[in-house]
């Protein structure tokens, strides 16, 4: 089922409109956590892209780097003219740099619903990432996407991970 629906959400995030918009969004969503640390993303295929927030930030941001399978990501440090190197599944990562705890993590995602839940990639790295560090203290779980990848229920299981809010070019949701 989740096959399926990660398909479909993969043509409709390709095919929506509003990037800049969602970009713009996110820069003003996060002036509610100045200073704190935040994870970003730098975006892959068709992913709505939080550089601009990410580089407009006053705290530290850092990146994912995957550590393996099956575990959680880890977060470096990241600035606009870090050095990167190929990571796996096509991702990209700084060469070196400080390894930080984040507060804020926006999350990419194929599809999210009104319940707060994300349809991600398959490979549970966020899910895993978010439950270890809700279980370490608190942290935000911001999903960042275009309001188009909003579907009526995203397929859920045990280990999935809520997300607290979510941005687009609509603006922002908040789920408690």
């Amino acid at each position: 089922m989740k096959d399926a629906a990660r398909q479909a959400a993969r043509a409709t995030r390709a095919a929506a409109a509003g990037r800049e918009a969602a970009s713009l969004a996110l820069v003003r969503a996060l002036e509610g956590f100045r200073g704190q640390r935040l994870a970003g993303y730098l975006p892959i295929g068709h992913e709505a892209d939080p550089v601009p927030a990410m580089t407009a930030h006053d705290g530290p941001v850092a990146v994912p780097v995957i550590d393996g399978p099956a575990r959680p990501l880890r977060f470096r440090a990241w600035h606009p003219n870090a050095d990167l190197v190929k990571g796996p599944l096509g991702t990209v990562a700084p060469a070196s740099g400080d390894w930080l705890v984040p507060q804020v993590v926006i999350v990419p995602l194929l599809a999210f619903d009104r319940r707060g839940y994300r349809l991600g990639y398959g490979g549970g790295f966020y899910d895993r990432t978010i439950q270890a560090l809700r279980a370490a203290g608190p942290v935000t779980a911001l999903g960042f996407a275009l309001a188009a990848q909003e579907v009526a229920e995203v397929p859920t299981d045990i280990h999935d991970q809520r997300l607290d809010m979510i941005v687009t070019e609509g603006g922002v949701r908040f789920f408690h």
